[in-house]
């Protein structure tokens, strides 16, 4: 069976030969393997991770998404995002590594519309005081 997982972005995950699957929608945990019958659902935030043979298995972390199963013959999982490691302990410290880089993110982002929405109260309140020339527009005193 081939097992692929894709984001907007790339493709992070493109196997061939797997014998199973796992992963979790809403109702819990389940497993796929090769001629399952065809399946969709929504899967929650978790971790999918597939044997390939015995002694490999790989792991991938999504954000939610769409598990589809088409012919008992390939499993395709559509995601906004997924990280991708051979062992799980490694995904879990990349796992970590994006959690916290998101969240320096979003606090960047809330430090910039503080700053815009400040600048906009202040120019309001200067344009709303009485002591002070309203700005002029751009082509005011010049001509066309």
């Amino acid at each position: 069976m081939r097992l692929r997982v894709t984001t907007p972005m790339e493709t992070v995950v493109d196997e061939a030969d797997v014998e199973y699957v796992h992963a979790e929608d809403e109702t819990g945990a389940f497993g796929v393997r090769r001629g399952h019958a065809d399946f969709i659902t929504v899967l929650t935030e978790c971790v999918i991770y597939w044997r390939v043979a015995p002694d490999r298995e790989g792991h991938v972390a999504v954000r939610g998404g769409v598990f589809v199963v088409v012919g008992g013959r390939s499993v395709e999982v559509a995601t906004r995002e997924a990280v991708q490691e051979e062992k799980l302990s490694a995904l879990l410290r990349s796992v970590h590594r994006a959690g916290a880089a998101e969240a320096a993110s979003r606090a960047s982002q809330r430090g910039h519309v503080q700053h815009l929405h400040l600048a906009a109260v202040n120019r309001i309140c200067r344009y709303l005081r009485a002591d002070v020339p309203a700005v002029p527009r751009v082509n005011e005193g010049r001509e066309p």
